[in-house]
């Protein structure tokens, strides 16, 4: 499905990295994307964002999903990205 890109999950927690990644591994409110293909984290991109409040937490992790999908990875998670709107054979559009 990646057709050799690189694939990344971005969420959000308030655990230490490793024991959230741990919990998806073993199946505990896990990302089944995690579960079955997460091999390991991927500190280059976190490590140097400190720890934050809930409230900015919900803006900043969609923002850094949308920045690696702007660099050519293929990225699980949120979006801040509006959806694109479609337009149909009758000339109508539909946001996905």
């Amino acid at each position: 499905r990646a057709r050799g890109r690189e694939c990344f999950y971005v969420g959000m927690t308030g655990l230490d990295v490793e024991e959230r990644f741990n919990n998806h591994k073993r199946g505990y409110k896990a990302s089944s994307v995690v579960r079955r293909y997460g091999v390991e984290l991927a500190r280059e991109w976190f490590d140097d964002i400190p720890p934050m409040p809930y409230e900015e937490a919900v803006l900043a992790e969609p923002t850094l999903a949308d920045d690696l999908r702007d660099l050519g990875y293929l990225v699980f998670g949120p979006t801040n990205r509006k959806p694109a709107l479609r337009i149909n054979a009758r000339g109508t559009g539909k946001r996905r």
